[in-house]
């Protein structure tokens, strides 16, 4: 029995994978584009922190993200 070669299987397929790391590169954009926004001085209030791209662009990106990545999960390769 020790001569029997054991093939490694992994969990998903190449191709969940690949949409896998797909969605995560989605979601650390989404995180990239949330940040930024602070003011230098504390006693002075910045308004960036309110704008589009932090307000609504970014937590969309990050949902779309989650979105590939549990397709990526849920995708059964062999049909």
């Amino acid at each position: 029995m020790k001569n029997e070669e054991q093939k490694q299987e992994f969990l998903f397929e190449k191709v969940n994978y690949k949409i896998l790391l797909i969605g995560i590169a989605v979601i650390v954009l989404g995180f990239i584009l949330m940040s930024g926004g602070g003011s230098e001085d504390p006693n002075v209030f910045n308004e960036d922190i309110f704008n589009f791209r932090r307000i609504r662009l970014a937590p969309t990106t990050v949902l779309i993200g989650f979105g590939i990545t549990i397709y990526a999960i849920l995708k059964n390769p062999k049909k």
